[in-house]
């Protein structure tokens, strides 16, 4: 056995448990835990169901996720895309078989995991990846303005007063996170005063009792499979993308790397648990996972701490939690928002030194993410634009020069750059087929690559045109796998092409 066989797995860098650094986990735990009541329960509502099948679902997210994915510190939990995918399955044909679609799912995504559907995240390019951090801060901010658009001044104030808790308190301490102060003040205000103002409890009823297990009454049929599948397929799709699009950021965000395969399969495992327990299909949570991050969580632990402090508040202390404001909830994510947002990408000096395209694939990723508020179809979008691009840009990097033997009669043609689909077209144009006193051409591919059939279709048509105006030509100058290309599909391709 080779030295490079025996060579361990690289593993994940872990802080270690100080008192400090548990601390850190707990608080940032508590504080997503506080975040995610009233986003469960709002998709809850978006996707038509009872507010206990979102809070159910966050729980058994995160507490699950924290052991079987492969990114610390990320929040998996009930998401607004998710809630939009079956919201129609769920009015036309009941909660059991979202549940259903919700275990399906799950298992989908175990599949996509094993075959490997995570490495497909080396190709989003980085503008691409601009594109979703400033579009999922948008959204971010968009998904506030319901909770305080024409509330009224006290709404106004105390949102005002948590955003300026949040900016200060940390150039004064960072023994406790800042969001978290900002919960506990406004809510104290608000109840010591009496002020009318919109709170959790006006979200929703919160559950009284702990999710248990239970299988979806759903008849084990064909039709059954044939309702729920595509939906679930769907779920599978959009939570990929959406909790692999995230793992990537936070690695960015901590330095730090990530086992995305584990991931993916753990999203599945994570999905499959949920919907045995009553919840919706969920994926990770970006805000949520972004408040996480910048309270300095970076481990499990606060992830697992999420889903258990969230299942004590909303059963054990649901008075407590139905009295806090939503203006502390919306000025904690207002500034999640404001610091999930890649200024300097939108900065005028960047954008004047930044290759139009790529300033083009960013606001084309921000556009279509802001229009369907669904970051994987604009993610999609992005990928597309930028391949498109890409194709048009390395097109018109190939070109042919040529040269005429001194003694007459042959013409050497030099074709350089690389030769596929977009740009063989234009290679064939290059050529004079009429040219007089030339009765030989030498085609010297030295400096260039065949990437597909096309460009061997392409020389074989230019070779075709040269013979029926008694003109000779030769491929010479190939590299071996132009040559091994060439070699098993010239002659091959005049009927396809």
């Amino acid at each position: 056995m080779t030295a490079q066989q025996t060579r361990p797995r690289p593993r994940l860098p872990l802080p270690s448990l100080s008192v400090s650094r548990l601390r850190t986990e707990v608080l940032a735990g508590l504080v997503v835990a506080l975040a995610l009541i009233p986003e469960a329960i709002s998709f809850s509502i978006i996707a038509g169901v009872d507010p206990r099948i979102g809070l159910f679902a966050s729980f058994t997210m995160a507490v699950s996720i924290a052991f079987l994915g492969g990114r610390p510190a990320m929040i998996s939990a009930a998401t607004g895309a998710m809630a939009l995918v079956v919201a129609p399955l769920a009015r036309e044909h009941g909660v059991d078989h979202l549940l259903a679609a919700t275990i399906l799912a799950g298992l989908f995504q175990v599949v996509l995991g094993l075959a490997g559907v995570a490495k497909l995240m080396r190709f989003v390019p980085p503008s691409v990846m601009t594109g979703f951090v400033n579009a999922l801060a948008i959204l971010i901010f968009l998904a506030q303005v319901p909770h305080f658009a024409g509330e009224g001044w006290p709404v106004y104030a105390l949102i005002a007063a948590g955003l300026a808790i949040i900016f200060v308190l940390p150039r004064l301490t960072t023994a406790v996170p800042a969001p978290l102060v900002a919960i506990i003040v406004l809510t104290g205000v608000t109840v010591a005063s009496g002020l009318a103002v919109p709170t959790v409890g006006d979200m929703g009823k919160l559950p009284e009792s702990m999710p248990v297990p239970l299988l979806p009454d759903v008849p084990l049929t064909w039709e059954t499979l044939k309702v729920i599948a595509p939906y679930s397929a769907t779920l599978a799709l959009v939570g990929l993308m959406e909790s692999l699009m995230t793992a990537k950021l936070v690695d960015d965000i901590t330095e730090t790397r990530s086992a995305k395969g584990r991931e993916a399969r753990g999203q599945g495992w994570a999905n499959i648990i949920t919907g045995f327990f009553g919840g919706m299909a969920s994926c990770a949570m970006i805000g949520q996972t972004m408040i996480n991050v910048r309270s300095g969580a970076r481990t499990r632990l606060s992830t697992f701490l999420a889903g258990a402090f969230l299942l004590v508040l909303v059963v054990a202390l649901g008075d407590v939690v139905a009295v806090i404001p939503m203006a502390a909830l919306v000025a904690v994510m207002i500034f999640v928002s404001i610091a999930t947002m890649d200024w300097h990408s939108i900065a005028p000096a960047t954008l004047r030194r930044m290759p139009w395209t790529e300033t083009a694939i960013m606001v084309v990723t921000v556009a279509v993410v802001v229009a369907t508020h669904n970051l994987a179809i604009g993610v999609i979008v992005g990928v597309l634009a930028s391949t498109a691009l890409f194709a048009r840009g390395v097109a018109h990097l190939s070109g042919v020069t040529s040269v005429l033997d001194p003694e007459g009669g042959v013409r050497v043609y030099s074709v350089r750059g690389d030769l596929f689909f977009a740009s063989s077209n234009e290679l064939t144009a290059e050529f004079d087929y009429t040219e007089e006193g030339v009765d030989r051409v030498v085609v010297d591919l030295s400096r260039a690559h065949m990437w597909d059939s096309s460009a061997v279709a392409a020389l074989d048509h230019a070779v075709d045109k040269f013979a029926k105006h008694g003109i000779t030509a030769e491929i010479t100058g190939l590299n071996i796998p132009s040559e091994e290309l060439h070699k098993d599909l010239s002659g091959n391709l005049s009927a396809a092409h």
